[in-house]
């Protein structure tokens, strides 16, 4: 019989908050996990600018709103959730680690490899900054690279390469202090692009070297990977919001109008792509924007849009080529975020960045999926993911424990046997 647990995610974004609730179904015989979504909901952000909280109570009141919403939806009261993490004061770094196996006759076991990540963990931080992640790419053991798990190998020496996201703890303590004053406990938080890689990127995308691209609000994440692990992550403070500002500018209009106009614009070019629509005038009236009956699609994409999207991918290019990342990559950019719909993001990626570009689709669950399905929840469904994985080690641990008690009361019984038959 299958066992099942309740995950929830937290994306306090920018430009919305979204929260899901999954139950994560897990095999008690092969542990293969299924996730199907109960609860969905995604509410206008207040109190948060560039992926931080510059207001805790209208951001309290705006994830209170979403909360209320996906459990409405679900039918249960949410206990705690995985709680996405951006802005610009994210950075990265790679760090290495060295320790001595602790049994050089034996087997590499659990509690050195976690002796070695301390070692790698130890770097220099200032009292104003915290550690978020620390993700082992590479195992070395006496020398020999590209182990993904030492586990059970033999060797004296045991290396690591890690990748290490760090952040501002200013703006961690205000964003825990946002969620739990919700009444949901923090079960884990994580980097945004990293989420937003677990529910896009398939493993052969992370293996052959990719770059995940989020456009968010107010904030782009990247996280780029190299042989199925993180080599680079870091946030460049634009974001889609941008777009609508150049637009509401450039038109004259509010910026409700204006991101009507940027939604309509993105709904227009997929009919095009099915050859429904030919025409490139593009009429306002509908959309209840005054004093602009109608407007040139040219003009707004070419003349207002591109140059904002061609200046986001270029300071991407510069942070890979920063890097020594971009001739790296082969399986190239795989665009998420809700800014990823914005019409002619993938052709502006593809000229900045020359590598093949793909809008990415989060995938991995089921149930109430008909509206999440779109890049714009591809970190809250990541945050599913990292549940249903937390949900799977849970799983495999107490079924560990389950399995030794019986074999050592069976032992402990046979020893007593051989005592009483000894003189």
């Amino acid at each position: 019989m299958q066992k099942s647990r309740i995950t929830a995610a937290i994306d306090l974004g920018s430009s919305k908050v979204s929260t899901l609730i999954g139950q994560v179904m897990v095999d008690p015989v092969t542990f293969d996990t299924s996730v199907n979504i109960v609860g969905a909901s995604s509410v206008e952000s207040k109190g948060v600018k560039k992926g931080q909280i510059v207001d805790i109570e209208e951001a309290v009141e705006s994830t209170i709103a979403s909360v209320e919403a996906a459990e409405r939806m679900a039918g249960y009261s949410l206990q705690s959730a995985f709680v996405s993490v951006g802005g610009a004061h994210i950075h990265s770094q790679n760090s290495h680690g060295v320790v001595a196996v602790s049994d050089p006759d034996g087997e590499i076991n659990p509690e050195d490899v976690g002796r070695v990540i301390e070692a790698a963990s130890a770097i220099s931080l200032p009292q104003s900054r915290e550690v978020v992640h620390v993700l082992p790419r590479d195992y070395i053991v006496d020398g020999e690279a590209g182990v993904k798990d030492p586990i059970g190998m033999s060797g004296v020496r045991l290396e690591v390469e890690t990748h290490i996201i760090t952040a501002s703890t200013a703006a961690m303590k205000n964003l825990r202090k946002a969620v739990n004053e919700v009444g949901v406990e923090i079960e884990g938080m994580v980097f945004s692009g990293l989420a937003s890689g677990e529910a896009v990127l398939s493993r052969t995308e992370k293996e052959l070297g990719c770059v995940l691209v989020d456009i968010g609000g107010g904030t782009t994440s990247i996280a780029a990977f190299i042989d199925g692990a993180l080599a680079y992550s870091g946030v460049i403070p634009v974001g889609a919001k941008n777009i609508t500002n150049d637009l509401a500018i450039g038109l004259r209009v509010s910026l409700e109008a204006a991101e009507k106009i940027k939604l309509a614009l993105s709904n227009i070019e997929k009919k095009a792509k099915m050859k429904e629509e030919e025409s490139d005038e593009m009429d306002l009236a509908n959309l209840g924007v005054p004093d602009i009956k109608k407007v040139s699609k040219k003009t707004l994409t070419e003349g207002i849009i591109r140059p904002r999207l061609n200046e986001i991918f270029t300071m991407v290019r510069m942070e890979l080529e920063r890097e020594n990342l971009a001739a790296r990559v082969p399986s190239g950019v795989i665009i998420a975020g809700g800014g990823a719909e914005t019409v002619g993001a993938a052709d502006s990626a593809k000229r900045m960045l020359s590598l093949p570009v793909k809008i990415g689709k989060p995938r991995g669950v089921g149930g109430l999926i008909d509206d999440i399905i779109t890049p714009a929840f591809a970190t809250s469904i990541g945050l599913i993911h990292f549940g249903a994985a937390s949900a799977t080690k849970e799983s495999l641990t107490s079924f560990s424990k389950r399995l030794k008690l019986p074999i050592k009361g069976i032992a402990g019984k046979l020893i007593d046997m051989v005592k009483d038959l000894l003189p």
